[in-house]
């Protein structure tokens, strides 16, 4: 597979495209058919995944072309309602493989769960036992965490320590286990929760919470990659410099900022099944964790003056379990995607959401953010106004020649196409 087929991807008509996507091979026909499917997920299977179910509710999936991560073409899945996120993200990773695409780096998969204990008679006594008895904790809990053990994984550590709180001094256990290819709610909280009661034994306290952390610090992706300054334009990376800084020092700015990042990472997230709500919560506590709201990425020019962008941030996230074997199209998605572990999986996501932040930076440093926005949502007006067939294209540029994005005026406009009297102003 090369880049060349999806040259002009977005060009063509959707029977196209899934022509294109068809002929390399990539999908078996029961796995295009998900894709292509209405909703792509039947109400029986839907059934099974949350209570009370009356339908599958549908979102656009997207592929994200252009993207080189460690020397490997991608092609990325992407589900997301956002005009411009797709094609932003796609043409951030064009101007990155000039110097090679994107270089990701991982760290094992180590997740935390944690049991709190309250009530406890004698504080410092019960600190004093739960720490001498580290061992003994760690061998009750380690027949709960067989499942991943037999997959390599298993509890590497554990770390007690005293908790204020606004109900009272508590007691901390945090749990840190490798749960190698899985996402690892499950397994976490099989752990904590078997292994509290002992443990409330030991301690003399009762368990308050059994249960993962979605904060994830031991379980990080980083990806970087290149801009040539040539190719950005006189100045222009200078100034996506200047306008990460100001996310760095403004928090209000920060949260659009990693909000930008997100529509990259949850996109992807949600198209190959993962907990996207676990990312959001993890990221946005990640960037929080010195105490103050910062930026998830950072940029800076290199000795020959190029744009270099980083990212570094927590990826919980699994390509055995829950959603990813459940829903046909996130595993469909998933195998578009290529990868094989989860550890590939989450370099994916962080270079999806550096591409993201990139294309963002640019843009509202140079034309502004609603250029590419307002297309497709022109489109959508003239949709609402009655268009259809290619009077929806007329409809949206005349809206846009114009600056007057509304029902109202593309009613009108519709009208005069209608009558062939309609003219850009």
């Amino acid at each position: 597979m090369g880049h060349n087929e999806f040259s002009g991807y977005y060009k063509h008509p959707i029977p196209k495209r899934r022509e294109i996507l068809a002929a390399t091979g990539m999908l078996e026909q029961k796995e295009l058919d998900a894709l292509f499917a209405q909703a792509g997920l039947p109400l029986e299977t839907a059934d099974r995944m949350i209570e009370n179910v009356i339908g599958a509710f549908p979102l656009p999936l997207g592929i994200a072309t252009n993207f080189i991560i460690n020397g490997k073409e991608a092609i990325v899945p992407m589900v997301l309602e956002e005009p411009s996120v797709v094609a932003a993200a796609s043409n951030a990773a064009k101007m990155a493989q000039e110097c090679g695409g994107f270089r990701a780096t991982s760290t094992e998969s180590i997740m935390i769960g944690e049991i709190a204990l309250a009530r406890l008679p004698d504080f410092d006594k019960a600190l004093e036992t739960l720490n001498s008895k580290k061992k003994k904790i760690m061998e009750i809990a380690s027949p709960y965490a067989a499942g991943i053990a037999k997959y390599g994984g298993g509890i590497r550590s554990l770390e007690i320590s005293p908790l204020e709180t606004p109900a009272g001094k508590m007691i901390l256990l945090k749990f840190y286990v490798d749960v190698k290819d899985a996402m690892g709610a499950n397994t976490i909280n099989t752990i904590v929760e078997l292994s509290a009661p002992e443990i409330e034994k030991i301690a003399g306290g009762e368990a308050r919470l059994r249960i993962i952390s979605n904060l994830a610090p031991k379980r990080i992706a980083r990806a970087s990659a290149t801009w040539k300054a040539k190719t950005l334009g006189a100045g222009i990376a200078d100034k996506i410099i200047e306008g990460w800084a100001i996310a760095a020092a403004d928090p209000y700015r920060c949260a659009t900022h990693n909000k930008g990042i997100m529509n990259g990472i949850d996109a992807v997230a949600i198209a190959t099944g993962q907990d996207f709500r676990a990312i959001e919560a993890g990221c946005h506590a990640y960037a929080a964790l010195g105490g103050a709201y910062k930026p998830l990425t950072r940029y800076y020019k290199d000795a020959n003056g190029d744009l270099v962008g980083e990212i570094e941030i927590p990826v919980p996230v699994g390509i055995v379990g829950g959603a990813v074997r459940t829903h046909p199209m996130a595993g469909a998605c998933l195998k578009l995607l290529n990868v094989k572990t989860a550890r590939e999986l989450g370099e994916a996501i962080a270079c999806v959401g550096l591409a993201q932040n990139f294309a963002a930076l640019r843009a509202i440093t140079t034309e502004g953010i609603q250029k590419g926005h307002m297309k497709l949502h022109a489109k959508n007006i003239a949709v609402n106004a009655g268009a259809a067939g290619e009077e929806i294209e007329k409809v949206s540029e005349l809206m846009i020649s114009q600056n007057k994005i509304g029902v109202e005026n593309a009613t009108a406009i519709l009208k005069e196409i209608r009558k062939g009297t309609a003219k850009k102003k």
